[in-house]
This record gives C-alpha cells, structure tokens and sequence, in this order.
C-alpha cells in the first residue's frame, strides 16, 4: 500500500483548551483493558452513563462495534490486533482533541501497543483502566460462549487460551472487577478523575 506523503496536519481555529473552557471540565481517554469477560465493556458504558448525567461530553468506543466498521477489515492476528489498537488510538486522541472524556473497551492484550498509543496522547490525557479478573471467573461469566469455543479449538488466537494476555505493569487505575460491584468500580474511576481535576 503506497503511503500518502503531500499531507499537512491542520490545526483547528478552535483549541483542545478552548473547548476545555466551554465544556467546564478536561478532556481524557480511558484505556479499558482486561481479558474477555472481565467487564471492561459493562464497566466503560456505566462511567460513560454516569459521566452522561452529569453534562460531561463524553463517548465509548466499544471493540467490537469499532469491528463492524472501521476496523471490519482486521481480523485477531498478532499484526491485525497491532493495526486495531493504532487506528482506536488515532480515533481516541481526536475525540480527546473535542474536548470528550473517551472511555474505550477493548482486550489490547500486547503491552507495547498500549504503550504505543500512550505516547501519541499528552501527559495524563491516557488513563490506562485494568480491568484485573481472574481467568477462572472470566471464563464463568463467558456471556458468549467464547472461553469454551476456544479451548475446543474452535476459535484460534482467543486471549488467554491460545494468545497471550500481558497485563499492565503501571495502570493509572486497577479495577478488581471480581471483588467489586460496578457502581464501586464508576465511583473508583470518577473518583480519579476528579483527583486529577479533569471533572
């Protein structure tokens, strides 16, 4: 694939600080991480509803919603996870340029690819969220079915079976999905949030 190179990055009239201002609160992603079943998606959506009823811009960019458009093109291998995780970067960092909080629900299970996005974001604007649950309880959840399909061979590259899952060494928040309800987890991370006064 040729890459474009007559290309300028545009600065918009109106700044990230700008929309800071008028929004009355900062802007941030929220990186949910965690293997499949651990929560990570019911957990986003309920800060998101939360973060909703309190007037803050906000957004989820969900796994596999993102799967069924921009990345309908990418399947699970280590290449394809890699590609999956920049492009949810790129999007996040420009929801985050608008002046939302982005929460965003995906395994990403490679720690350099979460570094990788990190860096493209400024200091505290990436809030890595480990979702941190047991793979015996994950497995007990499995709302999909996915664990037991993948230890009868019939999903390749499943995370935590047949792929690897490696953890977070530094998150900014470790949510223990197993000893908490979800509302104990939103008010953890809210909690942060107002910490770093970006709420």
């Amino acid at each position: 694939m040729t890459k474009a190179t007559n290309i300028t990055w545009h600065a918009s009239t109106v700044s990230k600080s700008d929309r800071h201002v008028q929004n009355g609160h900062g802007s941030c992603v929220l990186w949910f991480t965690g293997l499949s079943g651990s929560g990570k998606s019911t957990i986003a959506n309920a800060v998101s509803s939360a973060l909703y009823r309190q007037g803050i811009n906000e957004y989820v960019l969900d796994g596999d919603n993102i799967r069924h458009g921009l990345n309908k093109d990418l399947g699970f291998s280590d290449h394809d996870r890699t590609e999956n995780i920049r492009r949810i970067g790129e999007v996040a960092k420009l929801f985050v340029d608008s002046g939302a909080v982005v929460t965003t629900a995906f395994i990403s299970p490679f720690r350099s690819d979460r570094d990788q996005v990190r860096e493209i974001f400024e200091d505290g604007e990436f809030i890595e969220v480990f979702v941190d649950c047991p793979i015996e309880e994950c497995e007990k959840r499995d709302p999909k079915q996915l664990y037991a399909k993948a230890r009868r061979g019939e999903i390749k590259d499943f995370t935590g079976i047949d792929s690897p899952y490696e953890a977070p060494e530094f998150p900014e928040i470790t949510v223990r999905s197993d000893l908490l309800t979800v509302e104990e987890a939103v008010n953890q991370i809210l909690s942060y949030l107002q910490e770093k006064n970006i709420l």
